[in-house]
């Protein structure tokens, strides 16, 4: 090949990869702010914006999930003014913590969703998309409770749910907090993410 056939492939595939993962951060963003995106409940929402992170971290790699995931975090740091009640009290009572909690796990579940779907494809390739499926959601749960009893354990605001659940220590807290709501998004999220990006796949191999 030569090195202008070689730099028009690889401006090729530059393309290709900013257009896709343009398209999957606008379905982020669509998601965000349709009922398509949550599952709102009184304590913490159900959310299904793991599914387009979890794609895109297995179909356009580690980077790729990261900035999938910085989306879901802007999209979630905008809920937190006026339309998450939550979201609206965490940054009333701690900006900075709000901003972290927001951002910072979401990047992080998309960049290791990346890392562990290319780490399990190079062993084993068909449980691969079901394991990064996996990850995104209980990464995202795991990551953002984790910065939230960071931040937020010891306000009024989040003692205010660990008296009505009944709970002692901020493990506890998290198992109840989250329960029945995130073995739903882990269920959903696995599911759909896993037969997505393996469609998704395959129609780009064809492509």
């Amino acid at each position: 090949m030569t090195v202008a056939a070689e730099a028009k492939t690889n401006t090729k595939g530059g393309t290709r990869y900013m257009v896709e993962l343009a398209l999957m951060i606008a379905i982020i963003f669509i998601m965000a702010f349709t009922p398509l995106g949550y599952l709102r409940t009184p304590g913490i929402s159900i959310t299904f914006l793991t599914v387009p992170v979890a794609v895109g971290a297995m179909i356009l790699g580690p980077s790729g999930g990261a900035a999938c995931g910085l989306a879901f975090g802007i999209t979630s740091l905008m809920q937190c003014f006026g339309i998450s009640p939550m979201g609206v009290m965490l940054l009333g009572i701690n900006p900075f913590g709000t901003v972290v909690t927001c951002i910072v796990p979401r990047v992080l579940e998309g960049l290791l969703c990346g890392l562990v779907f290319k780490g399990v494809r190079k062993k084993r390739k068909n449980p691969a998309y079901f394991i990064g499926g996996l990850t995104c959601p209980v990464l995202n749960t795991v990551l953002y409770m984790s910065s939230l009893v960071l931040f937020f354990y010891q306000t009024d605001y989040i003692q205010g749910f660990v008296e009505g659940l009944g709970v002692s220590n901020p493990l506890t807290f998290v198992a109840a907090f989250v329960g029945v709501q995130g073995a739903v998004e882990a269920a959903v999220c696995t599911v759909v993410s896993a037969a997505a990006a393996r469609a998704l796949a395959a129609a780009l191999k064809s492509a």
